[in-house]
């Protein structure tokens, strides 16, 4: 007998770092995830296929990334890209040998083999399609794919009702273009979400509060069933941090949206799913499992025998050392064994097995029915930043399936098998640091949201008053410039000042670019023709900036304020 449910859930995301003609700062980043994260994943899931076992994980495939890497050009600079690994393989491995190191030399052979496989299965198993290979295992019941925000714009905090239901509706647009059938779920920006209250813009103070629809009622509009969200918001605490002091409109917005809310007497459980007033579902991380599988400090992927991140040979960049003992010396990492590193994802993927049914069997002792324990990762942990990620994925699920006394559900198995039981009102909130909005509304990148919000709000008008005219081509381009603009990243990584200037120039040069299209289409709604280099430049804005060609002005049309 099943002593619970286990869902794992995937966030593959990626902000648009693809630039036509030219070779962007984030273009490794896409090669990198593709390499290390995608392709292994499609891998550990074909090998599963062969054993006949359907682990029902759960993929959030943003669409922002599925069009990327649908991309001819994306197509075209992946195999490159490995290629140029393939040829840094071979030169270290000559250094290797002048050096007299033989392990060094074959461990050099080791991602040659790696990155000639990755060449292999992307060509050859997928036909170049990654989206394929996702769309493969959905067809045969090995996984459930959702969708996403369009750019993954943060629904919290974006200024009207119409570019929330943009990002969704394009969103689920984009999903059935590329999977054949409309999506049951959604991931959440940052899993990020607010009521329905009177909101009013956090970097305006003379704004009117005004009616706004909460994200769970948007998402009903839709046609999507269910969403995740962090512990503490099913929980109904209060998020921690110091933002009120650091930041004191976002002490104000929470404070606003508290009025609307009343903390929970019942208990609440992260193994329990609860719908919403509107009828859409949510379920919450279990907090257990998240430090074993994501902690570089004190979980799984802190093990000294498995690949050190950030110790690199360059130039080509590869990795030879594991994290060792020393983890914060990186003069005193030892050279990576794989061998022993693939013994230590044995245990460790038996380890978690034994967790899962500890912390389920417990639930179901304490409430007296099956939970749900759901698990949510980036993708991208596993790969990129651990190195065997996808291989203890494929244990993991190996051992869940011989084990016998769990069961692998998507998050919509588990509604079709209990629906839920009970009705609860969610907090705001993210699971970002502290629990609200602050890693996205601060000090430092409060500005990005003074131009974006006003941009909105043009384009609404824009689409309103001129977006079936002569100018419809010209709004269409501004609407796409909008919605890179709107990408969760920016904010993020000024914050995290890990590619700050990179990230004020993109949405500095989406707001730029958005403000003088909006120009043009204004002025040829009027009658005024494009000049030379006004139309210049708007071949110039679709070509950089070209993903979403089916976009659809309409989803801006809205009746709301």
């Amino acid at each position: 007998m099943a002593v619970g449910r286990f869902l794992l859930c995937l966030h593959s995301h990626m902000p648009y770092v693809l630039s036509h003609g030219k070779s962007p700062h984030g273009t490794d980043w896409i090669n990198e995830s593709a390499a290390e994260c995608y392709l292994p994943l499609l891998d550990a899931l074909w090998r599963l296929e062969k054993e006949g076992i359907f682990p029902r994980w759960t993929v959030n495939m943003t669409p922002i990334l599925a069009e990327q890497l649908e991309d001819e050009s994306f197509k075209d600079g992946f195999v490159a890209y490995c290629e140029e690994k393939i040829k840094a393989s071979h030169e270290d491995g000559e250094m290797f040998a002048r050096r007299g190191e033989p392990w060094m030399q074959g461990l050099s052979e080791f991602w040659r083999r790696a990155y000639q496989r990755s060449i292999d299965q992307f060509e050859n198993r997928w036909n170049r399609s990654i989206i394929a290979g996702f769309r493969h295992f959905q067809d045969i019941g090995s996984i459930e794919v959702i969708t996403s925000g369009a750019t993954h714009g943060y629904q919290p905090l974006l200024g009207t009702d119409e570019a929330c239901r943009a990002q969704v509706r394009l969103g689920i647009d984009t999903y059935e273009k590329y999977f054949g059938r409309k999506p049951r779920g959604i991931w959440l920006p940052e899993c990020a979400y607010r009521p329905r209250y009177a909101w009013k813009s956090p970097v305006n103070e003379d704004e009117i509060p005004w009616p706004r629809l909460g994200t769970d009622e948007i998402l009903k509009l839709e046609g999507i069933e269910y969403f995740f969200v962090d512990s503490h918001m099913i929980r109904g605490g209060t998020p921690l941090g110091t933002y009120a002091g650091n930041f004191p409109q976002l002490a104000e917005m929470f404070a606003r949206s508290s009025k609307y809310f009343t903390p929970p007497e019942e208990f609440r459980s992260e193994y329990e799913h609860y719908a919403l007033p509107s009828g859409v579902v949510c379920f919450a991380r279990d907090p257990q499992t998240t430090v074993k599988v994501w902690s570089g400090d004190s979980g799984y992927p802190g093990d000294e025998h498995y690949l050190e991140f950030h110790k690199q040979q360059y130039p080509g960049r590869l990795k030879y050392w594991r994290i060792s003992q020393e983890k914060s010396d990186l003069g005193k990492k030892q050279p990576y064994d794989p061998y022993e590193a693939f013994e230590r994802i044995q245990a460790h993927a038996a380890d978690l097995v034994n967790v899962l049914k500890s912390t389920l069997a417990t639930y179901k002792g304490l409430a007296d029915r099956t939970g749900t324990l759901v698990a949510m990762y980036d993708t991208e942990l596993f790969g990129h930043w651990w190195w065997e990620g996808p291989e203890f994925l494929y244990n993991l699920a190996r051992n869940i399936h011989a084990d016998g006394t769990l069961t692998m559900l998507s998050g919509g198995d588990v509604l079709d098998e209990d629906p839920p039981q009970h009705m609860i009102h969610l907090p705001e909130g993210s699971w970002g640091e502290g629990g609200y909005h602050y890693t996205w509304l601060n000090e430092d990148n409060a500005w990005t949201w003074k131009r974006l919000y006003p941009a909105e709000r043009r384009l609404r008008q824009m689409v309103r008053d001129f977006g079936t005219g002569p100018a419809k081509e010209i709004v269409t381009q501004a609407a796409r410039e909008i919605l890179l603009a709107e990408s969760s990243d920016w904010q993020f990584l000024i914050s995290t000042v890990s590619a700050k200037d990179y990230s004020e120039i993109r949405i500095t040069d989406h707001l730029d670019r958005f403000d003088r299209l909006a120009d043009m289409a204004a002025s040829v709604h009027a009658g005024v023709a494009l000049t030379d280099e006004e139309t210049e430049f708007l071949l110039d804005c679709q070509k950089k900036d070209a993903p979403f060609a089916d976009l659809k002005l309409d989803y801006w049309k809205g009746t709301h304020h």
